[in-house]
């Protein structure tokens, strides 16, 4: 079973409490949940993360770079904002999806410039919670397309 890192930046602790009219009703623990049964099925394991704190994110993409055989990763407002989160995420050789709950560019103009995706391999906007499950299905597809290699 491969390992799936799922990251999650600052604030998404308050999903469901926090702009609903934007985010949706979900938690985040209803996110990992489906995270951890759709994982399961694709016969992947996941470790799910989140943090309000920069410097915990990037340790757990170095720690990812040790087992993990994919990221899929909503950097939140960090998104805009971390230089050292991308510097991360480049030393992290295997898929990394960056996911966002809204759709970024119909928001304030600053949240459409995006540091993470400069090394994303896919993007996904605007989704709701669902874009987790098609993250974790694109990075699965990728990991089985490296292990036929």
């Amino acid at each position: 079973m491969s390992l799936i890192y799922i990251l999650n930046g600052p604030n998404l602790n308050l999903l469901g409490k926090r702009q609903p009219h934007i985010y949706g009703h979900e938690t985040l623990a209803d996110v990992e949940a489906d995270c951890c049964r759709l994982a399961s099925e694709l016969g992947h394991d996941i470790r799910f993360h989140q943090s309000n704190r920069e410097y915990e994110i990037i340790d757990w993409i170095h720690e990812a770079r040790e087992d993990g055989a994919g990221i899929v990763i909503n950097p939140a407002a960090f998104t805009h904002t971390s230089v050292a989160i991308l510097d991360a995420l480049n030393t992290f050789e295997q898929p990394v999806i960056e996911v966002h709950i809204s759709n970024v560019h119909k928001r304030e103009s600053f949240r459409h410039h995006s540091f993470v995706s400069h090394r994303a391999d896919g993007v996904i906007a605007g989704l709701g919670t669902e874009g987790y499950q098609l993250a974790i299905r694109r990075v699965a597809s990728l990991i089985e397309v490296a292990a036929k290699k």
